[in-house]
C-alpha cells in the first residue's frame, strides 16, 4: 500500500494515523514548548516556542537555530510566545502573537516582523490587549488572514468569566484588525459606543484555533471549555457566543453546570462539543488533493 507522509514535530495517537495509511516522520526535536509551526519554504520552518524564542528550522536536516526573541515576552502560566502566521499575499511579512509583560499584568499582544534571508528585520508592535489582569491564564493569541489582508486574533477572557460579555474589554473575544493595527470601519461595534471597534465576536472562554475555509470564507474557531464543553463555532460579525451565560461544561469543583443554559435565544450555539474536553489547539481547514481523505475537514490538535 502507497502512504501518504505528514510531516510532523510530534503527535499523540500515532497508531491512528498509522492505520488510516499515513507515515509520519519526525522532523525536529529538543524544542521547549512549541506553539506554533509556519512553513516558510519547502526547506525551511520558523517555530514560537513559549518561552519566548522564534526558532529556524531545517525540513531537511532537522538541524535548527535560534532566530530571534521579541522584548518583554512574559513566559509565565499559560503566557509566552504564541502564534506565528506568514502573510499570505506577502510572505516576508509575519505576524505573531504573545503575552507581554506591563505593569498592569500580561497582555495579549499583536506584533509583526521582516524575515527574509534568515535575517529579521522591521519588528512592529501592532496592538495590545486593553484588560488589565494579574491572571497567568486564557490568552487565546490564535491568528488567521482572510483574502482581504484582514487580521484576526484571539483573546481568551483572561481567567475572569465576565470578561467575555464585557464588550468594552477585548478578552474573551475574537478581534479584526487591519494589517496596521487599527480597526476596520466595518468591524460590527466601528460605528457606535456599544463595544470596542476591534471587535468581531464575544462571549469566548479561551479560542486557541481559528482558521478560515478558502473555499467558502468562513471562519472557524475551537476554544477550551471548563470541565467539558470544549467547542467548535462558526464565527459571525457580531455575535455572541455565550461564555459565561451558556456553556456545555462544569465546575472545576464539583457536579454544578456553569452558565445559566446550555442554549439561549439570541445566543450562537457551537456545531460541535466535546464532552469530556479534549484540551484543543490550533486547527486548519484542509482542502487540498494530496489527503484526499482530508479534504474539507477541519483538523485540531489536542
Amino acid at each position: 500500500m502507497k502512504l501518504n507522509k505528514l510531516s510532523l514535530l510530534g503527535i499523540l495517537g500515532l497508531s491512528s494515523f498509522a492505520a488510516q495509511g499515513y507515515e509520519l516522520t519526525q522532523i525536529g526535536s529538543g524544542l521547549s514548548i512549541p506553539w506554533s509551526i509556519e512553513f516558510v519554504d519547502k526547506n525551511t520552518a520558523l517555530i514560537s516556542e513559549r518561552n519566548g524564542s522564534i526558532v529556524e528550522l531545517n525540513l531537511d536536516s532537522g538541524s535548527k537555530q535560534a532566530l530571534f526573541k521579541p522584548d518583554n515576552v512574559e513566559a509565565s502560566g499559560q503566557g509566552g510566545l504564541m502564534d506565528l502566521a506568514i502573510h499570505p499575499k506577502h510572505p516576508q511579512t509575519i505576524y505573531l502573537t504573545y503575552s507581554k509583560e506591563t505593569s498592569s499584568g500580561p497582555k495579549t499582544t499583536l506584533a509583526s516582523f521582516h524575515y527574509q534571508g534568515g535575517e529579521v528585520t522591521d519588528f512592529k508592535e501592532l496592538y495590545v490587549s486593553n484588560t488589565r489582569s494579574s491572571s497567568g491564564r486564557h490568552f487565546g493569541s490564535r491568528i488567521a488572514i482572510d483574502e482581504n489582508d484582514h487580521i484576526y486574533f484571539s483573546i481568551g477572557d483572561r481567567g475572569t468569566r465576565d470578561n467575555g460579555q464585557d464588550l468594552q474589554l477585548d478578552s474573551g473575544s475574537i478581534l479584526r484588525l487591519n494589517g496596521d493595527g487599527n480597526s476596520p470601519k466595518d468591524n460590527p461595534f466601528a460605528k457606535t459606543k456599544d463595544g470596542l471597534d476591534s471587535i468581531w465576536s464575544y462571549g469566548h472562554r479561551n479560542p486557541q484555533g481559528i482558521t478560515f475555509d478558502k473555499q467558502t470564507g468562513q471562519l472557524w474557531a475551537i476554544e477550551h471549555g471548563p470541565r467539558g464543553g470544549d467547542e467548535i463555532n462558526l464565527i459571525q460579525k457580531g455575535a455572541n457566543y455565550g461564555w459565561p451565560i451558556t456553556s456545555h461544561g462544569k465546575e472545576y469543583w464539583g457536579p454544578l453546570k456553569v452558565g445559566d443554559a446550555e442554549h439561549m435565544e439570541g445566543i450562537e450555539s457551537p456545531k460541535l462539543v466535546y464532552v469530556p474536553s479534549i484540551a484543543p489547539s490550533g486547527m486548519v481547514l484542509y482542502r487540498g488533493k494530496n489527503y484526499p481523505k482530508l479534504n474539507g475537514k477541519l483538523l485540531a490538535g489536542a
